[in-house]
């Protein structure tokens, strides 16, 4: 029996990593798409999220701006990935794995150690120098939550598919 299955598969990290980037494109925020994905043990997904308002807050009646006085910012009303991927999650989170592409604010890294996510793989940090990143880190490094910067593999757009 000869064996001649594909060679160039996703591995568990780049499929998890490809959902958090897909699911990143449902939000409406002109600035920042984030994505998470949370797996349990045994690499199903159990919970997904972006940023955005919470449900029943209409998008178009509240802003989307970055700067201003802080009710007429996003900041005061936009839920992240993380915390949108633990509400929306189909059961505990716990010993679960979180996929997301930028690392975690302190809010949801309060999130993230209290649902007992165990790993958090991200691909982007360029927030590392923010007093409230810096606080996330040290909060996974006392609470032993293992952090993981991800690094792709192969270049893999999500784009239209193409049949053979």
């Amino acid at each position: 029996m000869k064996n001649d299955k594909r060679k160039e598969y996703l591995d568990w990290d780049e499929a998890f990593m490809l959902m958090s980037d897909l699911i990143a494109k449902r939000s409406k925020d002109p600035s920042t798409q984030v994505g998470a994905c949370i797996v349990n043990e045994q690499n199903i997904i159990v919970g997904l999220g972006y940023n955005g308002f919470p449900r029943g807050c209409h998008d178009d009646k509240l802003p989307w701006c970055r700067e201003g006085e802080t009710l007429e910012t996003k900041y005061a009303y936009v839920v992240h990935a993380e915390a949108n991927a633990i509400m929306n999650a189909n059961g505990s989170v716990k010993n679960c794995r979180l996929y997301v592409n930028l690392f975690p604010c302190n809010e949801c890294a309060k999130a993230i150690i209290q649902g007992g996510i165990k790993e958090v793989i991200y691909t982007s940090d360029k927030y590392a120098d923010m007093d409230i990143f810096k606080a996330a880190r040290k909060m996974f490094e006392v609470s032993g939550v293992k952090l993981r910067q991800y690094l792709p593999k192969h270049q893999i757009k999500l784009s239209k598919r193409k049949d053979n």
